[in-house]
This record gives structure tokens, sequence and C-alpha cells, in this order.
């Protein structure tokens, strides 16, 4: 007997519905093609397993399973449970009248329980396009599974649930989420909070004003000073996501199961904080079946990079383009994939090998050959798209004792909303640009003139700090942002004072 049943692949972050045909016939063996790879192989061992320690049988007759199109490329264990119904329905063991209604995927222990999958939103997203009525996975999943409206989604533990509801004998009940409610609900529960942060209240500052134009930023600082602890804490004062965010990122996290707690929806902007060590690859995504990278993890959040000349150059140097782009396209002979990757770059660093700059009460000194060698390793062109440097110091005792609390993230997350909200209509008519950082030439010409007084005054630090000819722009459009934050329409000498103080690195004696 033949029986169709349909599971789904993932490809980047878009799946892609996968016909898999059963047929029962005369004979003996197991036969399965499709360009599996060797865990889709492997199934035959985890199904016969399942089937007996459940009441089911294996048939002892020559199956032969067909995974269409064949000429993708199927890989992982999530297609134990579409197989193991379709040989249940082609052997006549359970029902199968409407299986045809449903996307099927997971993977079965020896006990016939279930695994989680990953990629679960992409797969119920297709299902849903094309024009399939429920959806069948392990309970971890359902959750965020059920984000999408419109398609019944069923968790299950077990093999023997799934057979019971297609005999009839227990049918199961849909996961329901309200996804606008939980949404919502979600917002404002942070992690972290600048509350917690003592003192540091002009590199505050600079944080507000980096989340408020979309800005690249470094920080540079002796150890101790804080530079981690404030990266950290600054997804919680940009604004928050919208639904449209929330689902683009949720699928890439899905994609590599990195759905935290197997939660749906993903509320808060994501922090992904790479160790140095980390490959080329790791950082981009790719591989033989490409996956994303931690750039596209940290899609419209922060990825944070501590101890920045401590990564490798080559490393460091892949990041350019999509830092540009906003997405990173991988190729491979048979298929293209392109991953989103939206994101702000914060980056740390020593001043110098031994972690100290021109301190005289520091115990450890580096030569001027090593500070500049040391600095030598951060390229030009990387540092020309990261708009704000700012050094930071460390934190008195007096401030580090007060009981006294900082402005919290709450507070400092209205200003940003509100700068951000400005940007929002000035780039309305704008193709690709949303906030300050994306601005060209021809935008900064349009919306970040100067008067005479702010002329002049960029034009003495540019002389007097021999700042490089590349930092004009940048402090054009942290100016136009700290104009923003006060909700002023003209860029004012004040402001333009402001983003010359973040430029620290286009100083003499820092690169050159």
């Amino acid at each position: 007997m033949l029986v169709k049943i349909y599971g789904s692949a993932v490809f980047g972050v878009e799946a892609t519905t996968i016909t898999v045909e059963v047929n029962i016939d005369k004979g003996i063996g197991y036969h399965l093609v499709g360009l599996p790879d060797n865990a889709v192989k492997e199934s035959s061992f985890r199904i016969a397993a399942a089937l007996q320690n459940n009441g089911f049988k294996f048939p002892g007759k020559k199956i032969i399973i067909n995974m269409a199109p064949a000429d993708l490329r199927k890989e992982g264990s999530a297609y134990d449970l579409t197989f193991a119904i379709g040989i249940l329905a082609a052997s006549g063991q359970i029902k199968a009248n409407n299986i045809s209604e449903y996307i099927i995927m997971g993977e079965l222990s020896l006990d016939g329980s279930l695994k989680p999958i990953k990629g679960a939103l992409p797969i119920a997203i297709k299902a849903k396009q094309e024009g399939f009525k429920h959806f069948i996975l392990p309970k971890q999943n359902a959750k965020e599974a059920a984000i999408v409206s419109e398609l019944s989604v069923f968790g299950v533990d077990n093999i023997s649930e799934v057979c019971n509801h297609f005999n009839k004998k227990y049918p199961l009940e849909p996961v329901i989420i309200n996804t606008r409610q939980e949404f919502y609900n979600n917002l404002n529960q942070l992690e972290f909070d600048f509350a917690d942060v003592k003192g540091q209240e002009s590199i505050k500052r600079c944080m507000e004003v980096a989340a408020a134009g979309g800005h690249n930023i470094i920080l540079v600082g002796p150890p101790g000073a804080g530079k981690t602890m404030l990266a950290k804490r600054l997804p919680s004062i940009l604004p928050p996501m919208t639904l449209h965010e929330a689902l683009e990122t949720t699928k890439i996290h899905s994609v590599v199961g990195k759905i935290q707690n197997h939660n749906g929806l993903m509320t808060y902007r994501p922090f992904r904080s790479p160790h140095h060590t980390i490959s080329d690859v790791a950082l981009v995504g790719g591989g033989a079946y490409p996956q994303p990278g931690e750039i596209s993890l940290s899609h419209n959040g922060v990825l944070f990079l501590d101890e920045l000349p401590e990564f490798k150059r080559s490393v460091l140097e892949v990041m350019r383009q999509p830092l540009e782009d906003r997405e990173v396209t991988i190729s491979r002979a048979r298929f293209t994939v392109t991953y989103p990757s939206s994101f702000m770059l914060v980056a740390s660093m020593n001043p110098s090998p031994s972690g100290y700059f021109n301190d005289p009460d520091s115990p450890l000194t580096s030569s001027p050959t090593e500070i500049q060698r040391y600095l030598n390793k951060i390229s030009g062109p990387l540092l020309d798209r990261i708009d704000i440097h700012i050094e930071v110091t460390p934190v008195p005792f007096d401030k580090l004792s007060a009981k006294r609390k900082g402005e919290s993230s709450i507070e400092i997350r209205k200003r940003v909303a509100k700068a951000r909200e400005l940007q929002t209509i000035r780039f309305k008519e704008e193709e690709n640009i949303h906030y300050n950082a994306q601005m060209g030439t021809r935008q900064l010409a349009k919306f970040c003139e100067l008067d005479t007084e702010g002329l002049s005054l960029l034009k003495k630090a540019m002389e007097k700090l021999q700042l490089s000819a590349r930092a004009y722009d940048r402090i054009l459009k942290v100016a136009r942002s700290i104009a923003d934050l006060e909700e002023s329409s003209q860029i004012q000498p004040s402001h333009v004072g402001e983003a010359i103080q973040y430029r620290s690195l286009d100083r003499e004696g820092w690169l050159g």
C-alpha cells in the first residue's frame, strides 16, 4: 500500500515541504531514497525499536520510502516521526483518511518518546502558506510553532499519542497562544538594568546616544572598568522590538534550536558575546550545510566582541560586508542562502597589551612599539564602520560604595524610543534607511546641515586633534542622534562638540 505523508526541510531561514512516499509491498528490505544524510538513514533502527516498545509492528516486508524533491539534501533526525507514521498508515495499523492535511515532524527515542526539533517556526509558517491545516511535533516546540495563526499545532510526548489521534481514540488538543498578548506582556521584562551600574555617567550617556542612532561603538579601558557590564545592558535601552522584528529573530534562533526553554515568540533583543577564538564560519555562518552564525543570531540585537584585538584578523575582516549590507550571503555549488544580520556592534578592548595606558601607578607597562602593534590589529576599514569610540575609566571607591541607584533602563529607553520615532519619520521616503547610523553621503547633506558656529567648531577639532578624514561623517551622524535625543530639528554646536568627544581612536597616538 502506498501512503503520502508530509514533512519539511529548512534551508537558510525558510522551509521547504518534503513529500514522503511510503510503499509497502511483497518481499523484504528497507530502502530509503531521496538524498538522505546518515542521520536520516539511521532512522530505521530508532523507528523499529519505538514501534515495538509501543505495541506496534514493524512490517517484515519490502518498505520503500522516497523523499521528494529527490535532489534536495535531507539532514537530521526530525523525520523519524514522519517515517514511523507513514509506515503505520501504509501497513494499516492506523487510519490515514486525512493524513495529507498534516505536517508531521519529530525525533524518536527508542521508547517512542519525542525529542525537540530545529526550525519549528519556519516549518509552521511554510505549512500555513501551503494550505496545511495541522502540524504535529514534539511538545517542547509546540509554543514556538503555535505563534502561527490559522494552523492547528499539536504538541505530543510519545508516538502512541499520535496513533491514538489518527485512530480517533484520544484526539489531540491544539496548543493555543495569543501571540500579540504574550508579546506585549513580555516587552518590559529586562534581565539587566542600567540602574545597577555605579558611576560611569558619561559612558551611560554615550551608550544612550549609540542606542538612539543605532551606532556601532567601541569601549576602550583597563580591566575592571566596567566595559562588559555596560555592554550587557545596552539591549535594555534599545527600543522594544516590533512584532515583525520578533518574528524575524525567532525564526533565526529556531533554525539553530536556540529558543530558550522552548518558549514562544522572542520578545527581547538578542545579545551575543562569542569568545575571541571563534572561527570565520562560526561568526558569519556557513559549513557544509550552512547554518546561521553569530552575526545572524545577533539580528535586531547586539553583537559584543570583548577584547577586540585578540580576535583573529581574518575573523574581523569578514564582518565588514555584513556590517554594511545588513545581511550575509553564503554560496555553495548547488544553492545559495541569505541570512539577515542587522545588528549593533559593541566592541571592547584594553588600551595596551598590559591593559593599562599611560598609567604611572600601574605595575605593568608596555613599550610604545608594543602598544602600536597591539592597536594595529584592528584594521582601518573595520574601525571606519564604528561610529563611537569612548574611553572607560575605573570607577572611584566613593561611587562604588554609594547606595544610590542610577537611572533605570526603562527611563533611558523612553528617550531612545522617542529619538527613533523622529528618525522613522525622517527616513520614511528613504529606501533601506531606518536610523541615523545607516545614512549615506546624500542623507548627510540633506539632514545634517551645520550652522556657521558648528562648522567652525568641527574644523578646529579636525585640525587641533588631528582627526582623520573618516571621522567627519561619523561625527555628523552622531551629532544628529544627539540632536534627536533633545528633539532638536537643527544640529547645534553643543551637539557637534559632544560628538567630537566620541572619536578617541582617531586621535594622534592611537592608530597613527
